[in-house]
């Protein structure tokens, strides 16, 4: 069974309710009649047992404790080191004409080609994905045999190597032969040919004349080509110097749930706010929270204050290799003592803010070329939230809006007369008290029902034997009178407000109090309709 809050349970009472009334007016009669309908609606008890050791809730000293995690970004690196689509073009000429007899080599080039990478200094990567295009043109009379190798290039420890053979062409319509090939798996070695340098890509090429072919003579207007594209590449693994890059981005969370909060006092005390930062990069990096700040649906702003927003701090680097790589943690905290967060939480704001930045490498190539990413691993940062369930509430309210499409006609079966009966067992420490406004299509308020009692608060009851918890019985009326019905064409929105208070018993003040483990909300409610039948 799903368990809501119990606002939004009486928000669907009330459309429920609705829908009874208009199932009644649909009714076709041949006498005139008044007609009194008694139904039950809901009978549920709502608690937060289902929560508990699912990491939102936890259970210290017979209280209830929030413990709420978020995964505010998370970031690969890899998509970061982007390395660009690259084209490997050789075109072979000789000088003079000349008489090429079967099998004869007569191309044997080994050449290294950049990588046009800023900021990086690659000299190991292993591709998540990647492939090659070789494209081949032969403008000789006879099958010349292409031989396309990249050292350094290895998948299993074998070296990419591919041979073509291209047919007979001329140099205005040469002999092509195409192919691309997959290169998701491979290593690369980007070290140059003398394996001190980065960002460099190796290539060897032979061409030779068909071994079983007539000789065939060559000119100078006859050019040999190849070309090799290197495309769409994504790095899984990565060795090399990560430049000193910054990145940074604000993210915006909404919380749809506190957009319904009107007005009041929310009192948070013993609040902690962690943030971790979770470095699985084998990178040092630098980062800054730059600006924290949440606004309400009232459009008031708190920005968090502390001397660890807007400052820098240092995020060592991951340690380890492979599947035995251990991610750094830098933790930040936010309490009482070194921030204001609680008055940032108290503003209820239903939308946040964070502003981040993190800079690589912020002092250089320290490490020698030795920045490692690996697989799977990211910038993480995550948000956890230690609140123990200790709240004051001083005239919170909440205010939600549902739509109403209900009709009747005074010449045949309507309704004159509705409520909603509603019983309350309730274990928690707060009141409530419930309204319904009925709007007009352009909102304004046509008519209002207030509850008849309030929703007591357990603080005001007695000991339940079943549950050995503090329990205070209420029960409330909802009335929806002629007044009210005889508008009901012209209602099309009903707010639902609640006004919530935890009143101490002795000081007769709003102070906070803890939730006791086990605490529940029991709830009946049925409605009674009077409607009149005409022929």
């Amino acid at each position: 069974m799903t368990k809501k809050p119990l606002l939004f349970t009486m928000k669907n009472l009330i459309a429920f309710a609705f829908f009874l009334l208009l199932i009644v007016c649909c009714k076709k009669n041949k006498t005139v009649w008044n007609t009194d309908w008694s139904l039950p609606v809901i009978n549920d008890t709502l608690s937060l047992v289902n929560l508990v050791n699912d990491s939102t809730l936890s259970e210290v000293g017979g209280f209830y404790e929030l413990n709420l995690e978020r995964t505010l970004f998370d970031l690969d690196l890899g998509d970061l080191l982007e390395i660009p689509d690259t084209t490997i073009y050789e075109a072979f000429v000789f000088s003079a004409s000349i008489n090429l007899p079967p099998g004869f080599n007569f191309v044997n080039s080994i050449e290294e080609h950049d990588l046009a990478v800023e900021e990086l200094q690659l000299k190991t990567i292993i591709l998540k994905q990647g492939f090659i295009e070789v494209k081949v043109a032969n403008p000789l009379g006879t099958t010349t045999m292409f031989n396309v190798e990249l050292p350094g290039v290895t998948k299993d420890g074998v070296t990419f190597t591919n041979q073509y053979s291209a047919p007979p062409g001329t140099n205005a319509n040469p002999g092509i032969i195409e192919e691309t090939i997959d290169l998701t798996g491979y290593k690369m070695d980007l070290t140059g040919i003398t394996g001190g340098g980065f960002n460099k890509l190796k290539s060897q090429i032979t061409v030779s004349t068909d071994p079983m072919g007539s000789p065939v003579a060559i000119t100078p207007n006859e050019i040999t080509q190849v070309d090799v594209r290197l495309r769409d590449v994504k790095i899984d693994y990565a060795r090399g110097y990560f430049g000193n890059r910054l990145f940074y981005d604000t993210t915006i969370v909404e919380i749809e749930e506190l957009g319904i909060v009107s007005s009041g006092v929310l009192d948070l005390p013993n609040t902690n706010i962690t943030v971790e930062i979770e470095n699985g990069i084998k990178v040092n990096a630098e980062g800054i929270l730059t600006t924290i700040n949440n606004e309400n649906t009232s459009g008031n702003v708190v920005t968090l204050s502390s001397t660890q927003v807007g400052n820098s701090f240092n995020i060592d680097p991951a340690m380890g290799t492979w599947d035995a790589i251990n991610p750094s943690l830098k933790t930040i905290i936010f309490n009482s003592s070194n921030s204001n967060i609680e008055s940032f939480l108290e503003n209820l704001g239903s939308k946040h803010e964070l502003g981040y930045s993190i800079k690589l490498n912020p002092w250089g190539n320290v490490t020698g070329g030795w920045d490692e990413l690996f697989p799977n691993r990211k910038f993480r940062v995550r948000l956890n939230i230690d609140l123990p369930l200790m709240i004051a509430l001083d005239q919170l309210v909440l205010r939600d809006t549902f739509d109403l499409d209900f009709t009747q006609n005074a010449d045949d079966t309507n309704v004159k007369y509705g409520e909603l009966l509603v019983q309350i067992s309730n274990a928690f420490p707060c009141s409530a008290s419930l309204k319904l406004f009925f709007l007009d299509a352009l909102g304004n308020v046509l008519h209002q029902s207030n509850g008849t009692s309030k929703i007591e608060s357990a603080q005001f009851g007695s000991i339940d034997l079943e549950s050995g918890l503090m329990v205070a019985n209420s029960e409330l009326r909802l009335i929806l009178g002629e007044e009210i019905l005889d508008d009901i064409n012209l209602v099309k929105h009903v707010i639902v407000q609640s006004e919530f208070n935890t009143i101490n018993p002795v000081s007769n003040i709003n102070e906070p109090v803890g939730i006791t483990v086990g605490a529940f909300i029991a709830v009946k409610v049925k409605t009674k309709i009077t409607s009149e039948n005409k022929l």
